[in-house]
Formats: C-alpha cells, structure tokens, sequence
C-alpha cells in the first residue's frame, strides 16, 4: 500500500519525533510497503530515499524547546503537490496541532488521514487561544494515535476525541551490545554514570546531575561521569566546579557508541524536569542493558511502572538524586535483578511489534473510509 507521512520538525536537527518517523518507515518498507515521508529540511541534508525535503525551517521555542517548523504558502504548494503525486492509501500526520507542514498535509488531505500525538504538557497558552480553530481541521482525521497516557491527556483536554495509545518505537537489537566498551565500564570502587540529552536545553535536566555529582564523588572519589548531546556544556562546567574532573563531555556521539555506552555504564541518568511524552531514551537504556534512574515526571514513570525496572528520584531534586545513585551503586545484585527484567520488558516496544499496532489503525482508518486495500495485515 501507499503511506504518507507528514514530519512537522526539520529533518537536519536530530530529534525523538523524526527518529520515529525514520524508524517507522524502515520498518514498513521492510514490510513491502510504499513510504514517501515529507519534511522540512536545509540543502545538503543527508536524507534517506524516502524523505522530500521543502527547505529551511524556522526555529520558535515550544513546550520548553526550541521547534524547527516550515509553514506558508510556499510549503503548503509543496506539500499539495506532493498529496497529488503520491496517491496514498493513506496519510500519518505528526503533531497536527503544531503550525507545521503536517498540518498543511492535513488540511490538503483527501485520503484517510491518521493523527499522532507526541506532545505532553499541563498547560499550552496556544492550544487554549488555538484549539477552536485546530478541531475542525482534526475533525478530517480517521484516527488518532498518542504516544503515550501523557500525550493522550493533553490532546484530549486541549482537542477533544479520544486515541489510541501506541507507544514510541525501539530498535531493541541495535542496542543489544554482547560485550561491555573499556570506555565506559565501571568498577566496585570507580563506578561509572551516564547522561544523554542536550545539553543547553534546561528541560534535559543536565543541571540537576550537575548538582549531584559532588555528593557521588563524596562516597566515590574515582566514580566517572559521562555526558552525550549536543550543545555548550560551559554552563553545565561553571555548576560543576572542582567536580569537573570527573566528567567526560563527548558531544554528539553515533547510534553505535550510544549503545556502547547504555550498555556500559553502571547507571543511567535521566533528569529531566518535564515535557516528555514518553521516554525513548529509557527503553533505549533498557533495552542495552543499563540500570535506569530518572525523574519522578508521569511519562517516565510510565516507562519504567512505578520502578519495576529502574529508580526514580524526586523531580529536580539533585540532592535526591545523589542519594538515589549512591543506593544503585551499592547494591549490585538489585542492579542486575532489574536490568534483566528491564531489558525483557523493552521487547514490547520493539518496532516489530509497535508498526503491527499502527498498521491496525491504519486498516481501521481505510475500512471507515470506505476505501479497499489489498495487504494489510503484514
């Protein structure tokens, strides 16, 4: 079958919704289908086949980041020619509620369209003023998806309707590392924690293990810190002080040592003090093998079911934090009772099994739409 997929985000920054794009397509073109995914994107981008690019995006901050959107008529010319060329059977659009070409894609949209939800948030000054406007477009969807309770709850109070729970997509054998990387293994007495995020966003919560790491090397003086993400870490250094020593800043790293490192590490850290919908590093973590602390925020503890398969600590709390870590550290056996556990639990949100549901949903959309598609179900 012929699938659209409108990415709201430009393509040339890296982030979680357009690696689940990336990934979903994979999978269904794995699955013999015909994907054609648009997005916005600067010139010289390296791009897979499947993706048309429209150009540069602007960046406008959004939900405590910074969003990279295309938008106008230039865009929306694009993306009617695209609609027309393609002939979808279907078309899955991202983040409709933000002003992106994937709400062009929508309004354009003649075929059965399928919404999901990305986006968790307690209160949106947009949504309230924009939500009026956004439920007739939304009205045209077949079905929506979100990622997660989190990002159902928002898209319901601020939208309306209901939708389906689906949670984000993992690649779970890429991170199943056989053998642990000397780079970042630990010991008894040098115990070694990592974080992964970017690195001037605030949200990543990069400042709370900051905090922490003194208290660590307190009752550890050889323990190893490494931070992964793009950004300036010199904020990050002027908390830090004395205990920067202890910290290794790497900078943007490949998938490959992403998962050497998650599968390395005595301890993940995930800080972050809001905005997530869901958590895909921490079944990323899971699924290499690391024992995962992180905030107490709704959509981690989620992942993790209320610490069956890691630790939380008290949202922006780095003093807790601290005590959280130190607790991990000194008892290995929990450690490696958990991480069992965990890495069982991630197979769940594995592509294989998480395309299976969309395409169900993509089924459910053509079958009210009356339209007939020969192959679903693969």
């Amino acid at each position: 079958m012929k699938i659209g997929i409108a990415c709201p985000y430009s393509w040339d920054v890296p982030g979680g919704v357009q690696f689940h794009i990336r990934d979903l397509a994979d999978e269904l073109i794995g699955r013999g289908h015909e994907v054609s995914v648009i997005a916005p994107a600067v010139e010289g981008t390296e791009l897979p086949d499947f993706v048309i690019p429209t150009g540069a995006a602007v960046p406008i901050p959004y939900n405590g980041s910074v969003a990279r959107l295309a938008f106008g008529p230039r865009v929306n010319l694009q993306v009617r020619r695209w609609l027309a060329g393609g002939d979808f059977d279907v078309l899955h659009v991202h983040e409709p509620f933000v002003p992106s070409l994937a709400m062009l894609a929508l309004m354009n949209a003649e075929c059965p369209v399928v919404a999901t939800f990305h986006t968790a948030m307690d209160r949106s000054k947009f949504l309230s003023i924009a939500s009026p406007l956004l439920v007739p477009v939304l009205e045209k969807t077949r079905a929506r998806i979100a990622v997660s309770e989190e990002a159902r709850r928002t898209a319901v109070e601020h939208l309306g309707g209901d939708a389906y729970v689906i949670p984000n997509g993992v690649d779970v054998g890429a991170f199943t590392v056989s053998e642990k990387d000397p780079r970042f293994t630990g010991t008894p007495d040098s115990p070694t924690i990592g974080f992964l995020g970017r690195i001037d966003e605030p949200r990543k919560g990069l400042p709370i293990l900051a905090a922490a790491v003194a208290p660590v090397l307190a009752q550890y003086p050889n323990a190893r810190f490494f931070v992964a993400g793009r950004g300036d870490n010199s904020k990050a250094l002027d908390i830090l002080g004395d205990a920067a020593k202890a910290v290794t800043f790497l900078g943007s790293v490949t998938e490959e040592d992403k998962a050497a490192m998650l599968s390395s590490v005595d301890i993940y850290v995930a800080p972050q003090t809001g905005g997530e919908s869901f958590g895909i590093v921490l079944i990323e973590a899971m699924s290499a093998g690391s024992f995962v602390v992180s905030s107490d925020i709704p959509a981690f503890q989620a992942v993790l079911e209320h610490g069956t398969y890691g630790d939380h600590f008290r949202s922006e709390d780095s003093a807790d934090l601290a005590r959280v870590i130190l607790a991990a550290i000194a008892d290995p056996e929990r450690r490696a009772q958990t991480i069992t556990a965990a890495e069982k639990a991630a197979w769940r949100y594995d592509w294989s099994t998480v395309a299976s549901q969309i395409l169900s949903v993509y089924s459910m959309a053509v079958r009210t739409a009356g339209h007939e598609v020969v192959g679903w179900g693969r």
